[in-house]
């Protein structure tokens, strides 16, 4: 188990990711593609995937096992900020960290020869890596990303709602049963007896879609500290037109841009999601809203679409959605 440690400060820095994680979601799925599991979820992902992938696999196995420790400097921060960032990020990683956490995940492991060699601060070995995620990313995320952004964008708006709700305390009490708020410790269903102890530097929670039973957090403690979980995952039923009754009685455009209001969304969210334009989404979510089908709250400089009582059972009428964890 996992026991990360709050202080009162820490509770007032505790903040849900903007969006998803370029690198962490790349490394997870690298677990993904290698095991049988979550077939409803990731089986077709895998097909696909493992078709387009091109001897990746084999290169990034040595430095992501199938279980425990790998290197912390394989997800920076920046990874919040989209793939090219990230990797400039990788690239500048010092030697000294290179070399400290390669020789933790070499303890009772061979390393191959590249491997050493990217410990030793070698040039060619850290191109041929950055080229390895890069292409894998290529293959297994990029096809994927819109309907990864949906996933997490769709448990932030639940996580969010709870922090409008009841503060820090009810955001993390909210969270997936893996995770259980025990003030001032949340517990983490994790495989090694762990505590982090956050000292006033708050806590990043970074949905994930990759990410599967357990959460997963850096090894380091003196890094920022991060706790990326499992997204929940929404699967729709196995039919071509689930929300035909709701179409004929609102049409199909202000259907879908309903459907995409979810568990809440924002504008841009919503023109995303359904596949319309800005200006398209903004009107559709004007008449829903008129009709109480919508509720908006303006937050900063955005509003927060979320879907009315009244919206959720003409919704229920229209389509019934199922869940799945994987």
């Amino acid at each position: 188990m996992l026991r990360i440690h709050f202080t009162g400060v820490d509770l007032a820095g505790v903040r849900m990711a903007a969006r998803p994680d370029a690198l962490w979601e790349t490394i997870l799925s690298f677990h993904r593609i290698r095991d049988r599991r979550g077939a409803v979820v990731f089986g077709e992902w895998r097909r696909e995937t493992r078709a387009r992938l091109n001897g990746e696999t084999r290169l990034l196995a040595a430095l992501i096992p199938a279980r425990g420790y790998f290197p912390d400097f394989l997800t920076p921060s920046e990874g919040l900020q989209g793939m090219d960032t990230a990797l400039d990020a990788l690239r500048g990683t010092p030697r000294e960290r290179l070399r400290s956490e390669l020789s933790l995940l070499a303890a009772g492991r061979h390393l191959p020869g590249w491997l050493r060699a990217l410990s030793e601060g070698g040039v060619q070995p850290l191109g041929r890596l950055l080229g390895a995620l890069r292409n894998y990313h290529r293959a297994a995320i990029e096809p994927y990303w819109t309907h990864i952004q949906t996933q997490v964008e769709s448990e932030r708006a639940v996580r969010g709602r709870a922090l409008l709700d009841g503060g820090a305390d009810e955001l993390l009490a909210s969270l997936p049963p893996m995770l259980r708020w025990r003030a001032p410790v949340l517990e983490v269903d994790y495989p090694v007896d762990r505590d982090l102890r956050l000292d006033g530097r708050g806590l990043l929670l970074q949905p994930s879609f990759f990410c599967r039973r357990t959460a997963v957090t850096l090894h380091d403690p003196a890094l920022p500290p991060v706790l990326v979980y499992p997204a929940q995952h929404f699967t729709a039923p196995d039919r071509a037109d689930p929300g035909q009754s709701l179409g004929k009685l609102v049409g199909h455009t202000r259907s879908a841009v309903l459907r995409a209001v979810g568990n809440g969304a924002t504008t841009s969210e919503l023109a995303r999601r359904a596949e319309v334009s800005l200006a398209s989404a903004s009107q559709h979510a004007c008449v829903l809203r008129e009709a109480g089908l919508v509720a908006t709250l303006r937050h900063g400089n955005s509003v927060l679409h979320t879907v009315t009582p009244l919206g959720a059972a003409l919704l229920r009428g229209g389509a019934t959605m199922g869940v799945s964890t994987g």
